[in-house]
């Protein structure tokens, strides 16, 4: 049987490696960004590309109409973000946080809306959203992806819960400092494996929450960051 994975946000980084691996491991791959690099990968990797954006119910129509039109299911959704507003906490405008919001929940939301039904008529599928390390200990250089990613967090568990009998999954990926940004070595200092971590390994952690073998994981978010954090 063929599977399917949609990325959204795969132009770059730690999204364009997540295509790249799924499609090593068998995976048709659809992918879509803003930029027009994910429809470029797409292409390349000979599947479905797309520029839209996540933040648009329109363009997130239409890129899973193009996968479904092509293979008529979709195994996996990743969802990968941007970077949204930063800045002191209370500098911070109302539109700085509604636009924080756009960036690490809604985006999720909007393309869960539209994938899930799919995936519980067909009776399966995974959804993978690449959150931060700080979601659970927020860092105050981007206070915006602090707060919405905890509330991503428990969308996610919400989502899991009122899913898991439809063999429909969802968990969140929280990588630490990657090498898809440049490095600081303030930042490096401050990791135990006294290293940044590499996209492909994100890629890597995608693809085992993708596949089979984490078909009993559910509503987790499962830290990839070097020691950085802690669970409590």
């Amino acid at each position: 049987m063929t599977k399917v994975a949609l990325i959204i946000g795969g132009g770059s980084g730690m999204g364009a490696a997540a295509a790249r691996r799924l499609r090593k491991d068998g995976f048709e791959v659809g992918v879509m960004s803003s930029s027009g690099k994910g429809e470029a990968l797409g292409l390349q990797l000979h599947g479905v590309g797309h520029t839209g954006s996540n933040q648009s119910n329109d363009d997130l129509q239409a890129v899973v109409s193009k996968v479904m039109d092509r293979w008529g299911r979709i195994d996996v959704l990743v969802n990968s973000a941007g970077h949204g507003p930063k800045g002191a906490l209370l500098e911070l405008t109302d539109e700085d946080w509604h636009l924080g919001m756009e960036f690490y929940l809604m985006n999720v939301v909007r393309a869960t809306r539209i994938v899930a039904p799919i995936m519980v008529a067909q009776k399966g599928g995974a959804i993978v959203n690449i959150s931060t390390y700080a979601t659970f200990e927020p860092d105050p250089a981007f206070p915006t992806s602090g707060v919405f990613r905890a509330g991503l967090a428990a969308y996610t568990k919400l989502f899991a819960d009122r899913y898991a009998a439809d063999n429909v999954r969802m968990n969140n990926v929280l990588p630490g400092f990657i090498d898809s940004l440049p490095e600081k070595e303030e930042r490096r200092k401050s990791i135990p494996m006294g290293r940044y971590g590499h996209a492909e390994e994100i890629a890597a952690t995608v693809a085992f929450l993708a596949s089979e073998g984490a078909g009993y994981i559910t509503g987790q978010n499962l830290r990839v960051d070097g020691g950085i954090t802690r669970s409590v």
